[in-house]
């Protein structure tokens, strides 16, 4: 997901989209530990995700929407 979609998001959308994120982080550690995980590189790009909106949602509480 890009920022620009993101900071089109409410606050309540942003957490709701943190925690799916953070939960499918955890599987995929999971899958990953047990060697079921067929593209270990997902793990990062989940991460990658989970910053972005992470960043997004505390330019949103600082007031800081530069677009």
């Amino acid at each position: 997901m890009k920022a620009k979609e993101l900071r089109e998001l409410s606050e309540k959308e942003i957490d709701v989209k943190v925690r799916e994120l953070r939960s499918s982080l955890l599987q995929k550690r999971l899958q990953s530990k047990t060697g079921q995980m067929e593209q270990p590189s997902q793990i990062r790009l989940l991460r990658h995700d989970i910053a972005r909106i992470l960043t997004v949602a505390n330019e949103k509480k600082s007031g800081k929407n530069k677009e």
